[in-house]
Formats: structure tokens, C-alpha cells, sequence
């Protein structure tokens, strides 16, 4: 057993063609921060842990090699959502996302459900969603 702090008992896992390029992506574009980044082979990323609120995702390099094609997914075929705290700008935090290079695909805008938010393609193709909304148990 670990004596550190689980996060959250779901952890969204992303693989990408240039892993050390999307762990710099994510900082910028979302303040994500790296905790955990495991180097793999020929400048490749094992596993990398990056934070966001009290939120975590996993990533690494999509690579077939000591996993097999079976564990081989599509780059570019997740998406998530973060929550842009309280009375968060989300307008400022989806505009600094597309100052690191992301692709607009829904401008911000307010929810029929509650909450403001917008969705981004990060640079791989992984859809990310912001917003204030923040869902209820």
C-alpha cells in the first residue's frame, strides 16, 4: 500500500505519437503539471502522471513494443473534461489552450445545464472540454 494520496478512483489514460511533446502541450495549454514522467526507449515516454485540480491523467508513447497490438488504441480518439474552478474565466483559460496551439471545435459558451465551457483539439486530436459545470453525485 502507498502512503501517497489517491486522486480520483477513474484515470483517464491518453497514448500519443509524441508523448514529450503533449506533456509540454498540456502545461501550456491547460496548466496541467507533471508529477510522474517515466522515460521509455529512443526518446519515448513509458508512462507519464500529469496533474490538474485534484484531477489526474496517464500517458505515454503509443507503442506496441512489450505490450503487443492489443493494448495499441488510436492516437487522437479520447476525450476529457476539466473543471475550470468556481466563477473560473473560462473565455481566458480556452484562449491561452488555443495560444498553445489548440484547434477550436465549440467556442465558450453558456450550458443549458449550467456552468460555461468550450472544447479544444489538442495537437494530436484528443477533444478536451473546460468548464464550470461541475457534476453532482
Amino acid at each position: 500500500m502507498s502512503d501517497k494520496t489517491l486522486i480520483s478512483d477513474l484515470v483517464p489514460t491518453l497514448r500519443y505519437n509524441d508523448a514529450t511533446a503533449a506533456i509540454a502541450f498540456l502545461g501550456d495549454a491547460f496548466g496541467m503539471k507533471a508529477v510522474l514522467v517515466v522515460p521509455g526507449d529512443d526518446d519515448t515516454v513509458a508512462h507519464a502522471e500529469l496533474t490538474f485540480g485534484n484531477g489526474m491523467i496517464m500517458l505515454g508513447t503509443n507503442l506496441p513494443e512489450g505490450c503487443g497490438d492489443q493494448l495499441r488504441w488510436p492516437v487522437g480518439g479520447s476525450a476529457v473534461y476539466g473543471i475550470v474552478d468556481g466563477d473560473g474565466d473560462v473565455d481566458a483559460h480556452c484562449a491561452r489552450a488555443v495560444a498553445a496551439g489548440a484547434t477550436v471545435v465549440r467556442e465558450p459558451k453558456d450550458e443549458d445545464y449550467g456552468g460555461r465551457g468550450y472544447t479544444v483539439r489538442d495537437p494530436e486530436g484528443n477533444l478536451w472540454s473546460f468548464g464550470t459545470y461541475r457534476p453532482q453525485v
